[in-house]
């Protein structure tokens, strides 16, 4: 049901409009499968195809497609051999997607719902069947929506939606059943490795979306009372004690960021999943949510007393492979994207309607290589991680200097394609200022690999010191 790599976890977050500092719309989250697994990035330029036909190279799912591709950013794998990944875009319409294996079904409800998981949808393929096709949030999930209840999923899912005015959160429950909430404007949503919507208002079809005769198979499947309020969490999600360690202490976590003024207990089955936050949140607020391992709490794991014993698993682990932020504003779009590790990564502002990738970032393999971004990012970790205590300041230091530079730069060329009125030079800036932005984060973590691998040649169990003047 799921590719031989071992897809992992996920951790997502959205945030609608009026929560946000500057009223963008951000969704985002962190794509966890292996610790060496590289992504890369890709920007695919509108299209017509004829004969548009997707085969999965993971399953039997087939599905005929427009002819006409939208234009979008994505972040596929090094390889297709086990599916195309894409996971996440902001395609030209200016409309962003992310999908993620996020959600565990209760097996019950798989056992009373039958399909065929050998030709239902799969995470690998959600991206390239959607988003190229879609010109809103609403429409996104209309469209997904229509593919499950034709062809069932092969598994449960959270993917992410939005536009400059709304973010939306679907989830899969079982083969062919499904719901999406709108995230209210003034709130946002943290989500972990568990079905995370609460109470469906079938009514409210402004804020609501569900798959057909959802409510029939609840209450002839005797999954729920008809007295009660429909919650899809408690029909169809899970409710086990490795929740309780494995996936609640992840939303805890995010919602004592931006919510610390209301305690909560990590291991609570009823932490909602929308929340309103203190205060408007900010795009570094964001990335420090998707960033954080228990940051300043008893619970980090970078705290030696945690090592080979961690309590909880946090957001931030060291099977992430790329972390990623899609913000939206009126008619600005920025794929902010971490690879690897996004505690010891930078989030890098890139302009997704870019037709040239930055050349590292269209390189890297499983085994390490030196010309691959991923891998880059990746090094200055292992490297860190051999002692953190001793060089985290290092790292902290090249990601302030880091952030600092790539912001200047966004706000320069943002400036200068506003001035620009010529579409053919407008997307020149855009290629200028992404290999810039890259080549920027790629030297400076070059800089800080030369330095700890200086330093660290000291740190040989082989040392023997002796009287200097022998």
């Amino acid at each position: 049901m799921t590719s031989p790599v071992g897809r992992s976890s996920c951790t997502s977050i959205l945030i609608g409009k009026k929560a946000t500092v500057d009223g963008s719309v951000i969704i985002g989250r962190n794509e966890d499968a292996k610790t060496a697994w590289p992504k890369h990035l890709a920007f695919n330029q509108h299209q017509i195809k004829k004969n548009n036909i997707f085969k999965s190279k993971d399953n039997k799912f087939q599905i005929t497609l427009p002819n006409e591709c939208f234009s979008y950013s994505s972040t596929p794998e090094w390889t297709d051999k086990y599916g195309v990944f894409e996971e996440d875009g902001i395609n030209e319409y200016h409309v962003a997607m992310s999908a993620t294996e996020s959600a565990y079904a209760n097996d019950r409800v798989m056992a009373v719902d039958p399909f065929d998981e050998e030709k239902g949808i799969l995470e690998e393929a959600m991206i390239t069947v959607v988003l190229p096709f879609i010109r809103s949030a609403r429409e996104g999930v209309e469209r997904l929506g229509k593919i499950i209840q034709k062809h069932g999923a092969a598994e449960a899912d959270g993917i992410l939606f939005a536009d400059k005015n709304e973010a939306w959160y679907m989830e899969i429950g079982s083969g062919h059943h499904y719901v999406a909430q709108r995230i209210p404007d003034d709130s946002y949503a943290v989500v972990a490795n568990q079905l995370a919507i609460q109470v469906i208002d079938f009514n409210d079809k402004k804020n609501f979306i569900a798959s057909p005769g959802i409510q029939d198979f609840v209450y002839q499947n005797n999954l729920w009372p008809k007295n009660k309020p429909f919650n899809f969490r408690l029909i169809f999600g899970t409710h086990d004690d490795s929740d309780l360690t494995y996936n609640t202490p992840r939303v805890w976590s995010g919602q004592k960021l931006l919510t610390p003024s209301i305690e909560q207990n990590p291991e609570s089955f009823d932490l909602p999943f929308i929340r309103k936050p203190d205060h408007p949140v900010s795009i570094q607020e964001a990335q420090r949510v998707l960033s954080d391992h228990f940051n300043g709490t008893k619970y980090d794991l970078t705290n030696s007393k945690n090592e080979g014993q961690p309590a909880y698993r946090p957001i931030a682990v060291a099977t992430t492979q790329e972390s990623h932020l899609l913000q939206l504003r009126d008619n600005d779009m920025v794929h902010w994207l971490a690879m690897g590790i996004a505690a010891q990564s930078v989030y890098i502002p890139f302009y997704p309607q870019g037709t040239k990738v930055p050349m590292m970032f269209k390189y890297g393999k499983e085994e390490f290589t030196t010309n691959s971004a991923y891998w880059v990012f990746k090094m200055a970790s292992v490297l860190v991680d051999r002692n953190w205590s001793k060089y985290a300041t290092d790292l902290v230091n090249t990601q302030k200097a880091t952030n600092l530079t790539l912001n200047k730069l966004r706000v320069e060329y943002d400036k200068k394609l506003a001035q620009e009125k010529d579409n053919a030079k407008k997307i020149d800036l855009v290629n200028e200022a992404n290999k810039k932005l890259a080549d920027v984060a790629i030297k400076n973590y070059q800089k800080l690999i030369a330095k700890l691998i200086t330093a660290q040649t000291a740190d040989s169990p082989l040392r023997f010191r002796i009287d200097p003047n022998l």
